[in-house]
């Protein structure tokens, strides 16, 4: 069931490469493999997907190269149709749509930001940034005012009148998702927009990004292959392998309770201190007798590590963000995610 928070829901979504693969899917056998699959001589780009993403939320999909994500992506946003299954976005569902319908979402409810920066060499920053506006049919005057708006948001100003080929790759990089934001999307799809980057700039538009995301609370779709990056940016990853979701969930119960071998193995070297947060391993209140100064869930094992070393009580309160008390924490449970088991 569809719930009335979700910006995209996908159902029982299949992309299939073949001869004649909505006719091969009709007939596929229960419990074929993705091997099964490839042996009869199709590629299952994505295998049975169904996922929701919440309005505001951020959704990082992850996996190798070609396990599918980027396929994935690409579907929820019709760019390819679905061989199987269904994507609705807002409530529209996506095949039923004519092309100029199509379009029409596109321009009004989504962005779409990708690897290659895809500037136009020789326009400057105002006008890459401006063009999708100019598409839309905009006034001059207005769609200035508002790519200076977006420009200045990114942290540009005064760079407007720059062209690509004067600014570093960061700096191109930040064009790109003002030009995308410029048409203030609802919705925002990005597929390793940072992967192109140096350690530090990449660092820096993260940062740049959070800060954008608290600011706007878009829904929001990232692709990486970098599990470092995905920890720091989602509200929940999705792991893929072989065109299928393999787990959903947070950060921090992804990396306490993987759900497959393969994700495990995605986990195994993550510092889990420093994703876990005391809320998520905090008991009910009824567990355990809890008094004195609480703790903040929202913090991480590893920002409470000095806290919790010094600490003398076995079972400490914890607080939500307002405050208010959630739950309690066993210190042997936090020490067990400190320095493991």
């Amino acid at each position: 069931m569809e719930s009335a928070e979700s910006a995209i829901s996908c159902r029982q979504v299949w992309k299939l490469f073949g001869p004649e693969p909505r006719k091969y899917l009709e007939a596929i056998p229960a419990g074929h493999t993705y091997a099964d699959i490839s042996g009869d001589g199709y590629i299952a780009a994505v295998r049975d997907v169904s996922l929701e993403i919440n309005r505001g939320e951020m959704l990082v999909i992850m996996g190798l190269s070609g396990s599918g994500k980027s396929t994935l992506v690409r579907c929820l946003c019709r760019l390819i149709d679905v061989t199987g299954g269904s994507v609705r976005v807002e409530g529209q569902e996506l095949a039923d749509l004519s092309e100029r319908q199509l379009i029409e979402l596109r321009r009004s409810k989504m962005g779409m930001v990708f690897q290659s920066f895809g500037l136009l060499p020789y326009r400057t920053v105002l006008e890459n940034v401006a063009f999708p506006l100019e598409m839309r049919g905009q006034d001059h005057h207005a769609r200035r005012e508002r790519a200076m708006e977006v420009i200045k948001l990114v942290g540009l100003d005064g760079r407007e009148d720059y062209f690509p080929r004067e600014l570093s790759g960061g700096q191109q990089q930040r064009v790109g998702i003002a030009r995308s934001l410029a048409i203030e999307p609802d919705i925002w799809f990005l597929d390793e927009p940072f992967s192109a980057l140096d350690p530090l700039i990449r660092r820096e538009m993260q940062d740049e990004f959070l800060r954008l995301q608290e600011m706007l609370a878009k829904s929001i779709v990232f692709i990486t292959h970098d599990f470092d990056e995905a920890l720091r940016l989602a509200d929940r990853i999705a792991i893929m392998k072989d065109g299928a979701v393999e787990q959903c969930d947070t950060p921090d119960k992804i990396v306490l309770s993987p759900a497959t071998e393969y994700v495990a193995r995605f986990t195994e070297d993550v510092e889990k201190s420093r994703v876990v947060h005391a809320k998520v391993l905090a008991r009910p209140i009824g567990e355990g007798a809890a008094t004195g100064e609480p703790i903040d869930g929202e913090k991480t094992v590893r920002q409470l590590a000095r806290q919790l070393l010094e600490e003398t009580r076995s079972s400490i309160p914890v607080t939500d963000g307002r405050g208010e008390l959630i739950g309690v924490l066993r210190k042997s449970d936090a020490l067990e995610v400190l320095f493991g088991g």
